[in-house]
């Protein structure tokens, strides 16, 4: 795998804080790639805006990362949106269907790092087209986690963000 950026991709939420990851050969991130790849073709731009309004609002603004909200486990990442029907404050939340899949890792529930994802066209990601996608989350993840636990990024759950070991909000792996 390349070299990746760790980088915010939305921190004006109420309750979470949203990271990507950017090659370094790249100058669009991985999360930014999936939104607008699926916005552009119009059998999946609503699907495509409902997924990014239950991650925009339903975590960022009203829940944060609750386990509730991130039910879909797929190894070491999460599949968004939430799996089967989740009622939480009288608001239900409910993708049957769903066709897009959004590849997420939970580091707190204020804190997670998006991926890229889409189409989910068969029961398992081995066999669906999503399978080198979601095998890039996966080691996306796997490196990140390596890296929380060995010291390199700091997580600062106070104030809902990642910081490189030296206290510098560049975080290169």
């Amino acid at each position: 795998m390349n070299i990746f950026a760790l980088e915010i991709w939305d921190d004006e939420g109420a309750k979470c804080t949203f990271y990507t990851v950017r090659y370094d050969d790249l100058q669009t991130n991985e999360t930014d790639l999936f939104f607008e790849k699926y916005d552009a073709l119009p059998e999946y731009k609503q699907a495509n805006q409902e997924l990014l309004s239950f991650v925009v609002y339903a975590i960022g603004e009203d829940h944060g990362a609750i386990n509730e909200l991130f039910n879909r486990n797929e190894n070491e990442v999460k599949g968004l949106p939430v799996q089967g029907k989740v009622v939480l404050d009288e608001i239900t939340y409910h993708y049957p269907n769903f066709p897009l899949r959004l590849y997420a890792l939970k580091i707190t529930n204020n804190i997670v790092i998006l991926f890229n994802g889409g189409i989910k066209d068969d029961k398992t990601n081995q066999k669906s087209s999503l399978h080198l996608i979601w095998r890039d989350a996966c080691e996306f993840a796997k490196r990140i986690l390596e890296a929380i636990r060995d010291g390199t990024i700091i997580v600062d759950k106070k104030n809902r963000k990642l910081t490189n070991y030296d206290g510098s909000d560049e975080i290169i792996l």
